[in-house]
């Protein structure tokens, strides 16, 4: 006998994780190599932001891509996942303009150069703290393949993706209404603006006709655009006003004579049906501005005060302007009623300040073209699949309704345009009419400009910087090596899924599959797996606005990286669902994360059993057990294995992944460590040498099995028990050991069948011990009135039952003398029976379940009461009457189940 060799009596998840996570980074485990026979698999991750920390979203997605790259790595397929984060323009920009205006300074005063060289001063030091933390998941990325959208190559890729689009005419400079945020004094896209509904006020004016004949009434939220009204607009068709279009008012306030015009885009059911139009402030107004050749007034300056074309109002803040003019038109009788109103409001999602529609000058994207190819694919190939489908037609429906992308940002931290203004041929200033060359630098910027405009010539880059997404959305092949035709991007390009949630499909995966059809002619990944959101433990979506996060660190250091990773996984019912987290905020506990934990120990506990029992034996000097030595048992651990195996990979592969996590639970916690270890100890504390041995291969290969299946959940420990197991050193990993292929011939679901009536017949026996109070410690005897059919299985099974049950005798057959003082129970066709004389004080036992009947009828009878009274239920919050129901439920299920067993200790007496 060799001697054993097992675990630590307790596992400790910080020494083992801690170990793994950096043997794997130093041992190059996880490097992709493009020449790798197996066929290519490749993700490349979400980059965070690199001014962010580690937030549950992260810990999630992260873990749902690191089981589909673990598993595929598993089944041999050429994997690479690649690491990386996003410079996130204005979120540094930010931080940045802070820190300054705490010093008491700003960009400006501190020069472009200085400040760049500030803000990657601030990246080396504090802008990599995500990846540290994300470090801490274990994730199998191939850290020497890590990108920034910053980097040499990706810049690179940037320009080059600039100077390709403006050649082919799909980039364009002009003025046009954007988005303007005052707080960070840039552009945003409509995809960084955020909704909000808020309870405002909608302000009644009178414009008065020129000719002295009336006026119009019209209906504002914002009072103070009136002062760049160009012209009143009313529908063509209102029977009210059409004798009116084409006569002119009188603005108030400016004193300026403007149209009545007739236009399709006024509803006439809004206010009045009289709409005051300023086409530099409001983008329905811009496109009738167009329509009907209005003068454009911009009122606003880039910090969100008015300009001089306000008049006496310039210089004053938006908000303060607004209700100085709503004073001056109350004052001089043009303010015809004030009521309240409740609207939406679009805010900057950076700046968290109502943006302001803005005529600028601006560099876009031309996006018809782009968007008509994309859609193409996906209506011709259905490229990308998404999952669940029912993204697919939010994501067409987009894709049909955007309109020209403004790409620049009014910041100095990101992608600066490669545009060069030929300054010389405009007094040296940057005017709108002022002619400029795109170039990807200033070398061939200055070549090109000197064909043009000769050697006397003065150039000024572009000082804005180009969109984040612009970057983001080349991503799944600037970071493989585009422009160039490099190994990486022949072999791992289009990448194989993208996993994401749905709340950026708009802003980043549109944007990918645009630009990977253009610049590739394919899109950019095959699959799109939509992972839904964590919520908190009051089932609200996180935000830092809501202070309702949970840091995921916390956890980590409380139960482990894998009880994290294995309870967000195991929570998704169904792609795309939400999950909710469990969380006790005073003591930073979450029954989800600890249960999962209790998994990890339940494991480990079961593998130190196993060890201790090999003997010292690995699975390979214990070899492969041959069927026929096989005890009925064992044969039906393999099949109930086997069919985990089949069901666990098709889980995977169609991204049923929190399925495929609970079935592993079913199978380890319940099959393998309940059952199938319990049933195995008479044979591994016998005497017979050869039912040992078969009982230590079964356990071993399926021990084996177990870790393999379940590594691509919680690798760390599965790899911690599998090297103890096979007795290996720390250059053999089990993450690149093969996944566990499914022997259909071990399936056996007759067999199955017949253990699930074995192992229900068990659990009936013990509740009745349980419910009857006989001591764990005490053999009793049982009977089974078993049916025809099922009376064959329990015989096979009986030695089994007795051992499991603690049991002196069983007797089984058809038509059997019930003794006196019962308790029974159905287990299929057939019936179990205890008998109490001579085990229980019956009558005390008849007491007890009286006293406990009498309880609970009271309780019903209150709850009742209760949930009867409209006052209670009206009145109460949701959640106290959905108590009290679920109380109410399970009172009258206990009280069912004492009555039956009432009944049956007075049916036989």
């Amino acid at each position: 006998m060799t001697d054993a060799i097992t675990l630590p009596s307790q596992y400790d998840p910080k020494q083992t994780e801690a170990k793994w996570q950096q043997l794997w980074e130093s041992s190059g485990v996880f490097h992709a190599d493009p020449n790798h026979p197996g066929k290519p698999y490749c993700i490349v991750i979400p980059p965070p932001n690199v001014t962010g920390s580690l937030h549950m979203g992260h810990a999630f997605e992260h873990a749902l891509i690191d089981v589909l790259i673990r598993y595929h790595r598993m089944i041999g397929r050429n994997v690479l996942w690649l690491p990386g984060t996003d410079h996130a323009s204005i979120a540094v920009s930010t931080i940045l303009d802070q820190q300054l205006q705490a010093e008491g300074t700003n960009r400006f005063a501190l020069g472009r150069d200085a400040y760049l060289q500030r803000a990657w001063a601030w990246k080396e030091s504090s802008g990599n703290t995500i990846v540290s933390q994300i470090r801490r998941l274990g994730l199998s990325v191939d850290w020497s393949r890590e990108r920034f959208t910053m980097d040499e190559g990706l810049s690179r890729a940037v320009l080059t993706a600039f100077n390709r689009l403006y050649e082919a005419g799909l980039i364009y400079r002009g003025k046009y209404l954007v988005n303007w945020c005052p707080a960070s004094q840039s552009a945003v896209s409509d995809l960084e603006v955020e909704n909000r509904e808020v309870q405002g006020h909608l302000w009644h004016f009178r414009y008065p006709l020129t000719d002295g004949s009336g006026y119009l009434e019209v209906a504002t939220t914002r009072p103070e655009t009136m002062l760049g009204d160009t012209a009143v607009a009313v529908h063509p068709e209102d029977d009210r006003y059409r004798h009116l279009i084409g006569k002119t008012l009188r603005l108030p306030l400016m004193n300026r004579e403007i149209p009545i015009i007739g236009d399709p885009l006024v509803d006439p059911t809004f206010g009045t049906g009289c709409v005051k139009v300023t086409p530099a402030h409001d983008p329905n107004d811009f496109v009738m501005g167009q329509r009907h050749h209005l003068p454009m007034i911009n009122l606003m300056n880039k910090d969100g005060t008015l300009n001089e074309n306000a008049g006496e109002f310039a210089g004053l803040d938006r908000f303060v302007a607004r209700k100085q003019v709503v004073a001056r038109l109350e004052a001089e009788g043009f303010l015809v009623r004030v009521e309240d109103y409740k609207h939406t409001v679009p805010y900057s999602d950076r700046g968290k300040v109502p943006i302001e529609p803005l005529l600028s000058t601006q560099w876009f994207v031309k996006i018809r073209p782009l968007a008509d190819a994309t859609l193409k694919a996906l209506d011709k190939k259905h490229s990308p699949r998404f999952i669940p489908d029912r993204w697919t037609k939010v994501y067409r429906d987009w894709l049909v309704n955007l309109r020209d992308w403004c790409i620049s940002r009014q910041l100095w931290w990101g992608h600066q345009i490669p545009a060069w203004y030929v300054v010389s041929e405009t007094n040296g200033e940057v005017r709108d009419e002022t002619p400029f060359v795109v170039a990807m630098n200033a070398t061939e910027a200055r070549a090109k400009a000197i064909a043009q405009f000769g050697e006397e010539i003065q150039l000024q880059q572009d000082q804005d910087v180009l969109d984040t997404w612009f970057s983001s959305g080349l991503w799944p092949f600037s970071t493989l090596g585009w422009p160039d035709d490099t190994p990486d991007y022949r072999c791992y390009y289009p990448n194989n899924t993208l996993v994401t949630g749905f709340d950026i499909i708009f802003f980043w995966v549109a944007r990918m599959t645009m630009m990977g059809q253009y610049f590739t002619g394919k899109i950019p990944f095959r699959d799109v797996y939509i992972h839904g959101l964590v919520r908190d433990e009051n089932n609200k979506k996180m935000s830092k606005s809501a202070n309702n996060g949970i840091d995921p660190l916390i956890l980590i250091e409380k139960y482990g990286t894998d009880a994290l990773r294995y309870s967000l996984v195991k929570e998704v019912v169904g792609a795309g669902q939400d999950i909710r987290l469990a969380y006790n905020r005073k003591t930073d506990e979450s029954a989800t994360v600890e249960a999962a934990r209790n998994f990890a120990n339940k494991l480990w506990n079961a593998s130190r059993f196993v060890l201790l029992n090999l003997e010292g034996q690995t699975p390979a000097q214990l070899g492969t057990p041959q069927r026929r030595d096989l005890a009925a048992s064992d044969r039906w651990i393999l099949s109930r294995y086997h069919t985990a195996v089949q069901t666990t990979r098709e889980r995977i592969e169609s991204y049923g992944l929190g399925e495929a996590a609970k079935g592993l639970y079913e199978f380890i916690w319940g099959d393998f460590c309940d059952w199938y270890i319990e049933l195995v100890k008479p044979r591994l504390q016998g005497d017979n040498a050869k039912g040992k041995r078969v009982a230590q291969q079964v356990l071993a290969t399926v021990l084996d099995g177990i870790l393999k299946l379940l590594h691509p959940f919680m690798p760390h420990i599965t790899e911690e028990i599998w090297h103890t197991l096979h007795q290996v050193g720390e250059s053999d990993v089990l993450a690149v050991q093969p996944y566990p292929k499914v022997n259909r011939r071990a399936i056996d679901p007759d067999l199955e069948a017949q253990f699930s009536l074995l192992i229900e017949t068990i659990r009936t026996i013990r509740n009745l011990r349980a419910e009857a109070g006989i001591k764990p410690g005490l053999y009793i005897t049982a009977l089974i009135e078993a049916s025809a059919e099922e009376a064959p299985i329990f015989e096979a099974g009986a030695a089994d039952i007795q051992h499991l049950a603690r049991l002196e005798s069983l007797t089984i057959g058809t038509g059997l003398p019930i003794p006196q003082q019962v308790f029974s129970g159905v287990v299929g066709q057939s019936e179990v029976l205890i008998p109490l004389a001579g085990v229980v004080d019956v009558e005390a036992l008849v007491t007890k379940l009286q006293k406990e009947g009498d309880r609970l009828t009271k309780d019903i009878q209150s709850l009742t009461a209760r949930l009867s009274n409209p006052n209670f239920v009206n009145k109460a919050q949701p959640e106290v009457v959905a108590t009290a129901q679920a109380q109410l439920t399970a009172a009258q299920q206990q009280l069912t189940i004492i009555e039956r067993r009432l009944q049956s200790l007075s049916a036989h007496a």
